[in-house]
């Protein structure tokens, strides 16, 4: 099996492409969406692009702000907040790896240069893509992340993983953390 086809979701993956330690992104409980609130089902629990949803949730576009990368001959990770365009108030974190094999050279290369949130990319260039939630997480932040989401220790909020799939083939790997609502 190619590296490209096997592509999951994995919190623990993903978390550490970017984290020797994961407490220092947070604590990650497992639930399902009649735990959450009205707001974060609405946020998190859909087979939909996170940029779209958050944008709609807080009424105007987000900006991308690229905190890490790491790129191999066959993928590409970033490590992301999502920031209201209007007022620059963080909405979400996110650490995304995608399989090069799967997009257009123009696409890599928007992607590459971390100017636009990815669900922007795909819908512009009108990859054939769907979006498939694998779970749902209460997430009790680390360090990293109250400091990120500028929250005091004890804060909980709620994120979720997910594959992006192009033309059938699993292509995106998504963990998406949102701000405490």
């Amino acid at each position: 099996m190619s590296e490209a086809r096997a592509l999951t979701s994995d919190l623990d993956t993903l978390v550490g492409l970017f984290y020797k330690r994961p407490e220092l992104l947070g604590r990650f409980e497992e639930v399902d969406s009649h735990d959450l609130s009205r707001d974060y089902r609405m946020l998190l629990a859909h087979d939909s692009h996170m940029t779209v949803t958050v944008e709609r949730f807080h009424n105007g576009p987000v900006a991308l702000r690229v905190l890490e990368t790491k790129i191999t001959p066959t993928h590409y990770a970033r490590k992301i907040l999502l920031a209201r365009s209007s007022d620059g108030e963080i909405v979400q974190f996110g650490i995304m790896r995608l399989d090069f094999s799967c997009v257009s050279p123009e696409v890599r290369r928007e992607v590459e240069s971390q100017k636009t949130p990815l669900g922007r990319i795909l819908i512009a260039h009108n990859v054939l893509r769907e979006v498939h939630l694998t779970r749902l997480y209460k997430v009790t932040p680390g360090e990293d992340l109250r400091k990120l989401f500028n929250l005091s220790p004890g804060a909980i909020t709620f994120g979720r993983t997910a594959v992006i799939h192009f033309d059938g083939e699993p292509a995106v790997e998504l963990l998406e953390i949102v701000t405490p609502v």
